[in-house]
């Protein structure tokens, strides 16, 4: 039985993992050892960062609404209770881009939200 010579699928996994390496400094964009390393490193960081940026964008949708319903003379914290209480289900994405987009129908949302609270609470 003839030996099995594994240099083409040893190149093409090297090749694979330079290809992925490229744009990288150093010896981590050229020696197989560095680049391997480098590659698995930025996968995991890609894999996270996946998941933090999913809240980073909420936390940014949320600081975007509480400016604009302190505008209003409410916090987020009632308009939220507000939407809910009203039976309103938009998502804080939406809400942030009607509030940048179209004010008019964001601040008719926030009235809405407001005439859902209890008068005293939302006098205070």
């Amino acid at each position: 039985m003839a030996r099995v010579k594994r240099g083409v699928t040893s190149h093409a996994k090297h090749k694979k993992t330079l290809d992925a390496a490229k744009g990288f400094y150093g010896r981590r964009k050229n020696t197989i050892r560095a680049a391997k390393a480098a590659v698995d490193k930025s996968m995991q960081y890609a894999y996270r960062d996946r998941k933090n940026k999913k809240r980073t964008f909420r936390a940014l949708w949320i600081q975007r609404l509480n400016a604009a319903v302190r505008e209003c003379g409410i916090t987020y914290s009632r308009f939220i209770d507000g939407l809910t209480k009203s039976g309103i289900t938009l998502d804080r994405k939406v809400l942030s881009e009607m509030a940048i987009h179209d004010p008019a129908a964001f601040k008719a949302v926030v009235e809405k939200a407001k005439s859902a609270l209890p008068a005293v609470a939302a006098a205070a």
